[in-house]
């Protein structure tokens, strides 16, 4: 296979893209398709922590320039931001379209349709936003666009509190992952995003993700097609827990591990209500994280001052 050919091209010339929706669809009569591991029978209207039941919801989508430069290149990375999420950030920059129902209801051929226009439009990849709880309506989606003439890269962006169940229906499908890795420390994601076990099924997750696609790969041009992208937000008074973060990539990832350091922490949504969170970042906090991150052994810092 070319190296510039998406993955889930492969797994549609051999049928298996067919047997994964199948096989998602009948994840959803019991999800565990996230770290909550509801149970919940979401096909038959059942809802579980991500507030969705068989139909996705879809905010917006279109170009995004915004997005890290492998990512947004010239003409922008084809974003599709789902509504709804599996995790209950307080402090979430996308709490109007994460905390609420504000979107609308997409059928398979319908985000089918949105991924071929963002493809017409140029986008260098279809970037899909908040997806875990709708890896199934994914799926299915891009089986009709892929048979009608998809040949983009896909990017998982996630916050990633994915299951292993979630990950094994992607594996051949993904090109490129793009999780977060929010918390070291259980207690302080519990508290900040109402999700327990944190560190350790993101952990979980970035591990099979870069088992899946590798590091991070870019063409001639700059743009990524295939690997793995770390985000890490820094969040005041060392919330976050970066150290411990950048050590596990290092030792534990690899050491090619492209690593978004993101500095854009400011309070909203909740915030205001924990005294920890409700203040931006200090500049000798990003500087420092930056610096656990060279002192860990990684190099491949998007954001580097």
């Amino acid at each position: 296979m070319n190296k510039f050919m998406p993955a889930y091209l492969q797994l549609l010339a051999a049928g298996e893209l067919e047997k994964r929706v199948s096989q998602a669809y009948e994840i959803l009569h019991r999800c565990d398709l996230c770290g909550w591991d509801c149970k919940v029978d979401r096909l038959a209207g059942k809802l579980g922590a991500c507030r969705t039941a068989a139909i996705a919801m879809v905010s917006s989508f279109g170009p995004h320039h915004g997005e890290e430069s492998p990512l947004s290149g010239y003409y922008g990375s084809g974003t599709i931001f789902f509504t709804r999420c599996n995790l209950h950030c307080q402090f979430c920059q996308n709490h109007d379209i994460s905390q609420t129902d504000r979107g609308s209801e997409v059928d398979a051929q319908t985000l089918a349709n949105i991924m071929l226009q963002l493809q017409e439009m140029g986008c260098h990849n279809i970037n899909f936003v908040s997806p875990t709880h709708v890896v199934p309506q994914i799926l299915a989606a891009l089986l009709i666009a892929a048979q009608d003439g998809l040949h983009l890269p896909l990017v998982y962006n996630t916050g990633g509190y994915d299951s292993k169940s979630a990950l094994a229906l992607l594996d051949g499908v993904i090109d490129i992952y793009m999780p977060d890795m929010k918390y070291s420390n259980a207690q302080i994601a519990l508290r900040y995003s109402k999700i327990r076990q944190y560190p350790q099924i993101n952990r979980s997750a970035v591990l099979e993700m870069h088992r899946q696609v590798g590091d991070l790969q870019m063409d001639e041009r700059g743009i990524a097609y295939r690997g793995l992208l770390v985000r890490l937000l820094v969040l005041p008074f060392g919330l976050a827990g970066t150290q411990e973060t950048v050590k596990f990539l290092a030792t534990k990832v690899s050491t090619q591990t492209y690593l978004n350091v993101m500095d854009q922490y400011h309070p909203v949504f909740n915030a205001s209500q924990y005294p920890k969170l409700n203040r931006r970042i200090q500049r000798q906090e990003y500087e420092h994280a930056i610096l656990l991150a060279h002192e860990a052994g990684l190099f491949r810092l998007d954001g580097m001052i």
